[in-house]
């Protein structure tokens, strides 16, 4: 079954995906070096574990803003379509960084992410 990614915020019907990591797309961005996908999405892992935590303790609009920025453009180079939204969705949230609405935000996108994270990990697995 694939990942919902909510995007009642912008209006439209949610997006269902196949796959929390859209490998061909990743495939077409590293011309295909499986060497290259590993490091790229071994990195991923990393920062967005960073870029969540300094969401989480983001105190202005600009800290907020620029994590969940980086989290959106690393998910999106990956092909992580849910994780880029739930961002998105965060980055235009930011203006009351310690509201309800921001922190149940923070909550849909760790989902994501942790979705997305244990999927990338269960690639690395030896079979």
């Amino acid at each position: 079954m694939g990942q919902l990614a909510d995007s009642s915020h912008f209006g439209d019907t949610p997006e269902v995906y196949d796959s929390p990591v859209d490998l061909v797309h990743l495939a077409r961005h590293t011309f295909g070096d499986a060497e290259l996908e590993r490091e790229v999405l071994q990195l991923f892992v990393t920062q967005s574990r960073i870029y969540l935590n300094r969401l989480k303790e983001a105190r202005d609009v600009e800290q907020w803003r620029r994590a969940a920025h980086t989290i959106k453009g690393s998910a999106r180079g990956i092909g992580a379509w849910g994780v880029a939204e739930r961002a998105e969705v965060i980055e235009r949230l930011g203006h009351k960084v310690d509201d309800d609405r921001c922190r149940e935000a923070i909550v849909a996108l760790q989902q994501e992410v942790d979705t997305a994270n244990a999927y990338i990990r269960s690639l690395f697995v030896e079979h």
